[in-house]
Order: structure tokens, then C-alpha cells, then sequence
């Protein structure tokens, strides 16, 4: 039988939250900015290396950058979060921690991915080099435009959401 998951994909506004679905649901990339309003729901059924398949119900939340105030009832049921910054905009990932412990508090003991986002944008020494400064903790850097690890990181959520029962 197969597993269905709810993954909630969380972040700033214009981290590329929307673009990230639509490369690992589609495998396209739009460079036209659509701002999401409330909540847009996709689903994507993939197939592990178990050949365990699971269904992927990827809730897109509106960007903010009070995430205090994400609605709750947006938040029941989730089984796995995604949570996106914007490697190119510092604004995004300066409050990392405190980001991170809002989520933790609102949707505890879930698997979460860190994302750092738009990696094409920033030269790959410099982004390095960022990121230690702001002593930021990640899990993927991606790149929605070229694809760059996109699959990798909800794979891995997959897998996480597939041996929990």
C-alpha cells in the first residue's frame, strides 16, 4: 500500500519555495514571479531505492517573514518540512536559528531539510564563505533555475518519511 506524506515547504518571501516544487514536480523552471497566496498544493508520487513508492503532498505556503504567524491549521498533519532561504539575500537566512526554533516549536519532532536556495546566483567560493560567516547550518544548497540538487533533497525527505511508520 502506498504511503501518502504531507510536506510543508516553509520560508521567507521569494526564497524560491514555488520554484522548487515546480522543478522536482515538473522539471521546469519560470523566471516570471507569481507571490503564493494562503497555501498551493502538489502532489508528486516517487518511488524509493526500496522500491517503497510515496506519495508527496507538497504544501507551498505563502512566504513570510513572521512565521510565528503561519496558520496552524495549515501546519496539522505534516509529516516533513522543507525549510528555504535565499543564498543571494542575507535577509533571509540572518535569523536562521531563530527561524528554525518558531518551526520546531509549531510542528515538533518532523523531519526538517534546511535549503539554501538560488545557489547559481552567488559565485561558489563566495557562497561558501557567506554561509561560514553566518555560521549557517544546511542540509542542500539548490538551484531551482538549473535543477542542482532539487531531486536530491526530496528524495532524502521521501526516505526519511518512508521509515517512519
Amino acid at each position: 500500500m502506498q504511503k501518502s506524506k504531507k510536506v510543508v515547504i516553509l520560508g521567507h518571501f521569494g526564497v524560491g519555495k514555488t520554484s522548487l516544487i515546480r522543478r522536482f514536480v515538473t522539471d521546469q523552471f519560470s523566471d516570471k514571479y507569481k507571490v503564493t497566496i494562503g497555501v498551493h498544493i502538489t502532489k508528486k508520487v516517487v518511488t524509493l531505492p526500496t522500491d517503497d513508492t510515496i506519495s508527496l503532498i507538497l504544501w507551498d505556503l505563502e512566504g513570510t517573514d513572521a512565521l510565528e504567524e503561519i496558520r496552524d491549521a495549515y501546519l496539522l498533519g505534516t509529516h516533513g518540512i522543507v525549510f528555504v532561504f535565499d543564498v543571494s539575500r542575507p535577509s533571509t537566512f540572518q535569523h536562521l536559528n531563530s527561524d528554525l526554533k518558531i518551526v520546531a516549536k509549531k510542528v515538533p519532532e518532523r523531519p526538517l531539510l534546511v535549503v539554501g536556495n538560488k545557489k547559481d546566483l552567488v559565485p561558489e567560493e563566495e557562497l561558501t564563505q557567506l554561509l561560514e560567516n553566518h555560521q549557517i547550518s544546511y542540509n542542500y544548497l539548490t538551484s531551482a533555475k538549473t535543477g542542482d540538487t532539487v531531486e536530491d533533497v526530496f528524495m532524502e525527505l521521501a526516505t526519511l518519511l518512508n521509515s517512519d511508520a
